[in-house]
């Protein structure tokens, strides 16, 4: 045996001789300023690969992105070493050491460079071309398609072949997306069976009985909207899906319905003490912060949350005075007088195939058939994030509070087995009481699911230039290295910031994930020891700063054409999703210029929110009070 393992041994190659490195860039360009990942493999003479070299290296001529040089590289893996967020210099030197041999390998870097402009041109393009034409699918191709022809050297015909086999591609890989789109098409099938079985027509039927006005239904779908706390897309279709059929009997128009369901939905979630986004805002501050500091830190920064408040109760005003200014008062006037809930060239975000789907029994239809699956959902959602959460734990869930559990829960699974739950249960009342026959009620969630299709498709696309926004183009980091904050406006400024990468990229997420981790260390910079702020004015800088994350990403997200949970609103209020956009801006704005202004402006002067929002919640009903019209029928 011994004999045999010495055999092996001559007979084996001796270990490749590293000659040099090859050193590449992620991407052949780079945007602007920023900074560039770069790949650093160790090659033989044949220019292979050799994957036992584990380093170290010397470097010269790379920077982080402080500007600090960056001298060594520690470790090889597989011979090869990763760079991120980096700065080239004119010329990157790696030096190592190979056997007796000293390796040295010189790069120039040749990068083709995009103006740091370019990076929001394409989402611009598609906000703009969707308000212009009204045709929610092509702007947003359009838009991934401009964006694919920066990346790929202005060749048209690769981006357009790059748009259909890889950024479209790539958003389904993301397991986070496919589970939303699975889930809004469960409930449009839970939906669909509602409303075959009469569930839909029985509830308004059971609601007219008791609120026979406007105002009881716009309050109704408000109050729906809080109750419903715990997560935004569970909000949105929820919401939209269940009151829709007993605002279109009192005449309100789904541009109105959209806007109480869109502007109720993600305010909430982020304000309320336990919900699936509140969880993962916690993350972000622990990133910066340390660990079992981020609870505390977002009890802190609550009162500062300035349009989230401020939307909630302008929402609420609008309902409960039934007056309204600009689109949206044009949009209830039609509605009003001509009994037209959606305007007459209106595409909405449902097929009429559910939303006017009749009864197969209606003499034997209950509004419990469709009162148990919604409830059910909403149960299941509940007992779903609390289990989810103790699983995820083990062992700590033990002595972990209620907050952490949710904190940690996997909403995405959570809504799957919500949605398909609610299915099951909606064909089991319905099949209980002999509403339609179980043929009819799988024809029924197909035809649900199949309503979902236009939907989810502009969701897919607006996925896509989220990405490539984020990931190739770097729009939101471009944005924010073009800022140099003072002090006191640094809570306005992070606001506005904000709000124009979650407008450009269509997800409040990713606007988080990108400025917090910048906004908070740079408030921290200016106002901490040795500043020479008051202590007291600090703090309400940084909260207020790290508030103003949230709320811009909020803001902008209710006026961008290509958000998720835009989409989502139009998609369960089965409204056209322009006019959704369109007739939602103006009160989005107004509610952001209050924050900004009688918010974010004094907070980093240090004044108290305690003073400032109750003032802001005033100056928002005096200026509905003044320029809003009482929707009235005309004959009154």
């Amino acid at each position: 045996m011994t004999w045999f393992a010495a055999l092996l041994l001559l007979a084996s190659p001796p270990p490749a001789e590293v000659t040099g490195f090859e050193i590449a860039p992620v991407r052949d360009y780079r945007v602007g300023d920023l900074t560039i990942d770069l790949e650093i493999t160790a090659v033989d003479g044949d220019g292979k690969a050799v994957a036992d070299f584990c380093g170290p290296a010397d470097l010269v001529g790379v920077t982080d992105q402080k500007g600090q040089p960056l001298t060594q590289i520690a470790t090889f893996a597989d011979g090869k070493a990763k760079l991120t967020k980096v700065l080239p210099g004119e010329k990157i030197t790696v030096r190592a050491q190979s056997g007796e041999r000293t390796v040295v390998t010189t790069w120039q870097p040749d990068l083709r460079q995009l103006s740091g402009v370019v990076s929001i041109l394409p989402p611009l393009l598609a906000v703009v071309l969707a308000i212009v034409i009204r045709q929610a699918l092509l702007a947003l191709f359009a838009g991934i398609w401009s964006g694919a022809l920066f990346i790929h050297g202005y060749d048209p015909f690769t981006a357009l072949l790059r748009c259909f086999d890889t950024y479209l591609p790539k958003t389904l890989i993301d397991s986070g997306h496919a589970a939303i789109i699975l889930f809004t098409m469960a409930l449009g099938g839970m939906v669909g069976i509602i409303a075959k079985s009469g569930g839909t027509k029985a509830l308004v039927d059971a609601i007219s009985a008791r609120a026979s006005s406007r105002r009881s239904g716009m309050v109704t779908a408000w109050a729906s909207g809080l109750v419903v706390f715990f997560d935004d897309y569970a909000n949105c279709l929820l919401v939209g899906n269940t009151v829709r059929p007993f605002t279109d009997k009192m005449r309100i128009s789904r541009e109105k319905l959209s806007y109480i369901v869109d502007s109720t939905a993600a305010p909430i979630a982020t304000v309320a003490l336990v919900s699936t986004w509140i969880g993962y805002q916690i993350g972000l501050l622990e990133g910066v912060f340390g660990q079992g500091k981020g609870y505390e830190l977002f009890l802190d920064i609550l009162p500062y949350s300035f349009y989230s408040f401020f939307t909630i109760v302008f929402v609420f005003a609008v309902a409960f005075t039934t007056r309204d200014f600009g689109p949206m008062a044009r949009a209830e006037r039609r509605a009003l007088d001509g009994g037209q809930v959606v305007a007459p060239d209106a595409k909405p975000l449902m097929d009429r195939e559910i939303t006017e789907m009749e009864p197969e029994h209606p003499d034997r239809a209950r509004p419990d058939t469709a009162v148990v699956p919604v409830f059910s959902v909403i149960l299941i959602v509940v007992v779903g994030l609390y289990f989810s959460g103790r699983s995820a734990l083990g062992e700590g869930a033990s002595e972990a509070g209620l907050r952490t559990i949710i904190a940690n829960a996997d909403s995405y699974a959570v809504l799957l087995w919500a949605s398909f739950g609610g299915s099951i249960i909606a064909a089991i009342m319905a099949l209980w009481r002999r509403t339609i026959r179980l043929d009819q009620a799988m024809d029924a969630w197909i035809s649900g699911v199949k309503s979902m299709v236009v939907a989810v498709l502009i969701l897919v696309l607006a996925w896509a230039l989220g990405d490539m926004c984020k990931d190739h183009l770097m729009t939101g980091s471009w944005i924010l290295s073009q800022v140099q904050p003072s002090i006191h406006f640094l809570p306005l400024i992070t606001f506005v910031v904000a709000a124009l990468i979650a407008l450009t990229t269509g997800s409040s997420f990713s606007t988080m994930a990108i400025v917090i981790p910048i906004a908070a260390p740079m408030a921290i910079a200016l106002t901490g020891e040795g500043t020479g702020v008051d202590p007291a004015t600090g703090e309400a800088v940084t909260y207020a700063t790290l508030a103003a994350v949230l709320s811009g990403a909020v803001y902008g997200d209710h006026c961008s054409p290509i958000s998720d949970t835009t989409i989502m609103s139009s998609m369960a209020s089965a409204c056209d999703h322009i006019d959704h956009v369109r007739t939602q801006v103006p009160y989005a704005t107004l509610c952001a210029g209050v924050a900004a202004v009688i918010g974010f402006i004094p907070a980093g002067y240090g004044i108290s929110p305690l003073l400032t929002v109750p003032l802001g919640i005033a100056i928002l009903v005096g200026v509905l009070l003044f320029f809003g019209r009482r929707m009235t029928p005309a004959d009154e």
